[in-house]
This record gives structure tokens, sequence and C-alpha cells, in this order.
């Protein structure tokens, strides 16, 4: 059985295609051998899981990664730090034992926190539970990395905080004193958890100072480029042989998508299994030519999926950010890029837009057309005069199911 274009969860390149990311991990791979604690914060579906797995493999022959994920703790977990630690400590347990079996059999820290684990209600606190941890990279003849996935999912309470506060006494300290602590610290999720204030419900406002402030800055450009795209679509095209021009192609998906992940992967998917002879092509190399693409473009845009439906939550969640992203599509305003500004923070974060030229402009063709469309459907936009403007100056959106007006802007 060939390959497959893959959208949902994790990517295996023994099963997807799938671009190749090496160089990127060189770059990750260099912040952990700096020892450094960092936050990979991206947009949903931009293929943070399947960097940190493959992450861990190229990892593990000079550390001993520890990979967690946030999701599985479940939000009862942080009521309170005894019931979060015995959490932590179940789940750090059996990713110790799927890492490395002999550094698990042989540690006696790690057969504390099975002891504790083991005791609910045992008092078993941060502070303690960190000692444990301490105690059990001290044993170990290798460095040990910590990666938590989604670990925006934990972020609405105090215990996660004070969790932040025990990972950064024990970064310092290792600093000063030279004392066993985590090597390095990856935590990957959506939101920035130095930024923790807008995840926090109105009456815990007095809980918003991040102590994760001693985090590196992450600046590995997890997004796709024509070359990167060109490698994945080569790899089909050895196995498919449509013929296709594989340099435009790529080039044509880069244009839509600017290397979002998830985008470039469902336009694949839907001209490799959607597009046929029922859409009106007689064949794969019909369908893997602008015409066939183009029809991809008006599939995704017309289709539910879980990456728009969680940016349109995210929008009415947030009422700034919807109001700024209107006055950004509709009315054409000019938007100086403000680091500062918290609508901005939260349209970057989401992956909503993007920096260009000291601006802040649509993240890619796909956003810039899904975002107007759905402004252009609410009730409170029919009719206004900066609705019936904006459909006759707009030149790259889909304005329907047939019609789409290809001049670059």
């Amino acid at each position: 059985m060939r390959k497959y274009f893959n959208v949902t969860g994790l990517c295996t390149p023994d099963k997807h295609y799938m671009v190749d990311i090496s160089r990127k991990l060189v770059q990750i791979q260099r912040l952990v051998d700096r020892g450094f604690y960092f936050t990979i914060n991206r947009a949903r579906q931009y293929g943070k899981t399947t960097t940190l797995v493959a992450l861990e493999k190229t990892l593990a022959d000079r550390y001993l990664v520890i990979r967690l994920d946030f999701q599985v703790l479940g939000s009862a977990s942080f009521q309170n730090e005894n019931t979060f630690s015995l959490a932590f400590a179940s789940c750090f347990l059996k990713a110790v034992w799927i890492a490395d079996k002999e550094s698990a059999a042989d540690s006696t820290a790690l057969a504390e926190l099975c002891k504790r684990e083991g005791e609910r209600d045992c008092g078993l606190d941060l502070r303690r539970l960190f000692q444990l941890l301490q105690n059990f990279c001290e044993s170990l003849q290798k460095p040990v990395v910590l990666m938590i996935d989604e670990v925006d999912s934990a972020a609405n309470n105090q215990v996660f905080l004070d969790f932040l506060a025990q990972l950064r006494y024990y970064y310092l300290e290792r600093a000063a004193q030279n004392s066993a602590a985590f090597h390095s610290v990856i935590l990957a999720g959506v939101y920035d958890v130095k930024n923790l204030k807008r995840k926090l419900r109105g009456d815990e406002e007095h809980k918003t100072n991040s102590p994760w402030n001693i985090a590196a800055d992450f600046d590995v450009d997890m997004s796709f480029d024509v070359d990167d795209i060109a490698g994945m679509l080569q790899a089909y095209e050895s196995d498919v042989q449509t013929g296709m021009d594989i340099g435009k192609m790529a080039a044509l998906l880069y244009e839509y998508t600017s290397g979002y992940p998830f985008l470039v992967s469902r336009l694949c998917m839907m001209m490799d299994e959607k597009l046929g002879k029922e859409s009106g092509f007689a064949s794969e190399k019909e369908v893997w030519t602008k015409e066939g693409f183009l029809a991809a473009v008006r599939m995704l845009l017309m289709e539910k999926n879980t990456l728009f439906e969680s940016l349109l939550e995210k929008m009415e969640a947030y009422p700034s950010l919807k109001q700024m992203l209107r006055e950004l599509l509709f009315a054409g305003k000019e938007i100086s890029y403000n680091a500062l500004d918290p609508s901005i923070a939260l349209a970057l974060m989401f992956g909503f837009v993007k920096k260009q030229n000291h601006a802040v402009v649509p993240a890619n063709r796909i956003f810039d057309t899904l975002l107007y469309n759905f402004f252009l459907s609410q009730q409170e936009t029919q009719g206004e005069e900066i609705s019936l403007a904006s459909q006759k100056d707009k030149n790259q959106f889909v304005l329907d199911e047939k019609t789409l007006i290809e001049a670059v802007v």
C-alpha cells in the first residue's frame, strides 16, 4: 500500500507523504544542546506533535527524552498540588519506561516516585515532586530532556503556574549551583505560556504573572517553503507518476497557503483522493494542474474542517480580535505591527495574520478568503456600504463555489 497525505494527528515517514523537516530539527537540537528551556507555540495543526516525535528520535542517542502530553492528565488532575503531582508522576513513570527501561530500573528516585504514585492523598506536593525529579536526573548518565505537548490545555489554573515556577527555580539553581535538573525543557502548545493572562478567567486575574520568563526565543520557521513542498511532491510523483510540473505545483501551493502545514497537506489530499471524473477531470494528470489545484482550493474553502472551526471559535471568544480582522479585511485598514497590542498578539498566535514590512497582513490567501467570506455572510454585514465596496475591490477571493478570482493583490 502506497503512502498518503495525512491531516489528522501524527505524521510518520513510513505511512505518509511528508516534508523533510531535518533542517528544522537541527535548529531545535541546537537549542537543546545549549540547555535552553523554551516554548514551541504555533497555531493549530501546524505540525507541533509531529516535530516533537521526530525530535525525540533525533535526540535519543545523547539524551533521555521524556515526552508527555498534558491532555492525558485531564482537568481533574489540576485540582490541587497533590492530585497534579500524582498524575504527573504517573505519566512521567510511563514515559521513562518507554524511553529507557534500564534507566527506570536503576533509579531509586524513580522507585520513590512509584511508591508515591500508588498512595493517593499522600501529600505529594510540587516541592517534593521536583526534589524526586531532581534526584532522578542526578542518578542518570544521560542528561534528561523533558517535552510536554498540549501544555496550554492546563493553563487555566494556579497549579499549572506553580508547576512552571518550580521549573524556573530548578533552572536557575542549575546555573547558580551546578545542581542536577532537566537539561532542557520544551513546552508545546498554541498559547504562549509567557502570556497566560489571556487564558485565565476573569476571577483569576491576580494570578496572571507567568513565571516562564526564563524561556529562550524560539525562532524556528515551522512553515513549509517551496523547496520543502517540492520534495514532498517528488516522493508522491515517484509513486503515482502523474506527470505534474513539480516546481509550478509547489509554487502554487505556497502562494495560496504560505506554507501552513495543514493547508498544504489538505490541498494535496484533495487532489489525490477527491478530484476525479466526477469533478470533471479525466485523469490524474489533469488533476495535478493549475485547474485541478484551483478546484481543490474551492473545495477546501467550502468544507467544514477542524482548523476552520477552531479559527472561527477563536474570533467569537475574543471580540476585539474579531473586530480587528473585520477592519483589516473589509475596511482595508492598514494595521501597523505592534508587539504590545493584545489583538495583534492573539491574531499572530492563532495564525490569522503574519508580519510583513512592519504591518499586519492575512497569514495566507486561504485564510484571507475564508474570513472574508465569513464576514460577508454575517447578518451584520449585509447591505452595509463597506461590504458592497469590498466585494468590488477585493480581487483574490472565492465568493462562491464556482468563482475564483485569481489575480494576486
